[in-house]
């Protein structure tokens, strides 16, 4: 009798595992894949994955039969630019908010400025100016560094070698896009009400791009460049009568929200 129960009791569970539809078996580079995936800290490159995986994988084929596997679960495999990484479901998100997460908005000035790095890249700050038609405070750049939503990429081949600026992975992960083509255009910021009124003839949204070899127009960044402070200096007040508007140098909470400026 004792071994009739212990049949049983494995028949149930065999049975279970065939209910829930688990394949009996999965190939070996998918469970080194997700293992890779699981352990790893940071997101990873498809270069990176593929070297730790038997030579002859198809490593695309791989990332999207353990996406698939993954869609229904409450942790998802998404990509995020180039690199692939674990992520708990997006309707799941609310199970990890922590009430005492403080979020803080950035100002409108800042809002401005990375909308025109995300579709202007590469961009100098000169030119992030002539966009939005008037001068940058200061800390406006400093604080997108910071965030770790823009980043400098090289320098430009003009007069004074401005520093260029453009979007990071850690931009397309906040904003939950794949890539930055993902970014709405012309018709898609209408529709949600972005943009309203009669616009200037020939007005059009450009197509971004974020692929980060350096154009013609870029040179690569000088020797200590990035442990310097990338934010320009303050510039002297314009002179008087030219009518361009200055924005004020503001810091943590002084800063004021979208809605206030």
């Amino acid at each position: 009798m004792p071994s009739l129960a212990k049949l049983e009791i494995v028949s149930s569970e065999t049975s279970i595992l065939d209910s829930v539809g688990e394949p009996l078996t999965r190939p070996e580079s998918l469970r080194l894949l997700e293992a890779l995936l699981f352990a790893a800290s940071e997101p990873l490159d498809e270069a990176a994955l593929a070297n730790q995986l038997p030579e002859g994988v198809d490593i695309k084929e791989m990332l999207h039969l353990l996406q698939a596997e993954y869609a229904p679960r409450g942790v998802n495999l998404v990509r995020i630019g180039r690199k692939w990484t674990f992520r708990t479901a997006a309707d799941l998100s609310w199970l990890l908010t922590k009430e005492t997460t403080e979020t803080r908005k950035l100002s409108r000035a800042a809002v401005e400025t990375l909308a025109i790095v995300a579709y202007h890249q590469p961009v100098t700050r000169a030119e992030i100016e002539e966009i939005r038609g008037v001068q940058a405070a200061a800390g406006t750049l400093d604080v997108l560094l910071k965030t770790g939503w823009i980043r400098p990429r090289g320098r430009r081949k003009t007069p004074g070698r401005p520093i260029t600026y453009g979007t990071t992975e850690g931009f397309l992960s906040n904003f939950g896009l794949e890539e930055i083509g993902d970014l709405p255009g012309l018709e898609e910021l209408k529709g949600s009400g972005l943009i309203e009124g009669s616009l200037p003839s020939g007005f059009a949204v450009p197509i971004p791009s974020d692929d980060t070899t350096l154009r013609d127009d870029e040179d690569p960044l000088d020797p200590g460049d990035l442990d310097l402070a990338l934010a320009p200096a303050a510039e002297a007040a314009p002179d008087q009568g030219s009518g361009a508007p200055v924005e004020p140098e503001m810091s943590g909470a002084d800063k004021p929200s979208e809605d206030e400026s």
